[in-house]
């Protein structure tokens, strides 16, 4: 059996294998590489997409912050696995140019600068079709997500989505994000944070303040119970209807 690393270095682009490399490697401890990050984010897929699907949790995949194209083509697979592919739509929400402009102090981290993690559409595309995704069975939406995000945006949408994958990194993209969820969000379905645990020496981690302030303690809707931990920055909760979790114990994140 091929590991995740031969593979990853097959159908990423150099640079961007190089990049997602050197990341796990500054920040995995002895012994630990990024076939290893990789495999624990297969993993946590697994079993976000088995419980889904055990709970007859349906709708589609959306994807926020897409470089590589590693994760979705890791979530399309899974989820072919456990459902019927016509049973559920693909979404791709990138810039395609990388990150963007920070907004100001609240976006600063060393690792967020303006450009980094880039991969064109068209290389994102190539490597779908790499991948053996079929071009129907997927949507990319290109653009920063203040134009594309926003309540007067146009385009194709999601409308009932089962998971959702937020790599976007920084506080202000990640808040336009769960923005853009919220009114989409159905009972029982997942959210994941893929830089959950990512914090300043100054500040704390975007993710996790952008969803902390989007939800609150007291979100009249919806209650997010913590779900799996994956990798060693990743964080997923359960979304739960508010009515539906009346009188059960809700932890916060």
């Amino acid at each position: 059996m091929r590991s995740i690393k031969a593979v990853a270095r097959e159908r990423l682009p150099e640079p961007i294998f190089k990049l997602v490399q050197n990341a796990y490697h500054r920040v995995a401890g002895p012994g630990e590489h990024a076939e290893h990050e990789l495999s624990d984010r297969h993993e946590f897929l697994r079993k976000a997409i088995a419980t889904l699907h055990f709970n007859h949790i349906n709708g589609d995949y959306a994807e926020f912050g897409c470089c590589g194209a590693v994760t979705f083509n890791m979530a399309y697979k899974l989820l072919s696995r456990y459902s019927d592919p016509a049973s559920f739509h693909m979404w791709a929400f990138d810039s395609f140019e990388g990150l963007p402009e920070s907004v100001g102090a609240i976006d600063a981290h060393p690792n967020w600068t303006k450009g980094n993690f880039s991969m064109s559409l068209k290389e994102f595309h190539k490597k779908c079709s790499v991948n053996k995704i079929p071009a129907g069975a997927y949507t990319t939406v290109q653009g920063f997500y203040e134009q594309t995000l926003g309540p007067t945006a146009t385009g194709p949408r999601p409308t009932k989505i089962r998971l959702a994958y937020i790599d976007c990194d920084m506080f202000s993209s990640t808040t336009l994000v769960l923005k853009f969820l919220k009114p989409r969000l159905q009972h029982g379905m997942i959210l994941a944070l893929d830089d959950y645990y990512c914090w300043s020496s100054e500040l704390p981690s975007g993710e996790r303040l952008a969803l902390a302030q989007t939800f609150g303690e007291h979100d009249p809707e919806w209650r997010l119970l913590p779900y799996v931990q994956f990798g060693w920055a990743g964080m997923s909760f359960v979304v739960e209807s508010a009515k539906a979790s009346t009188g059960s114990h809700n932890s916060h994140w």
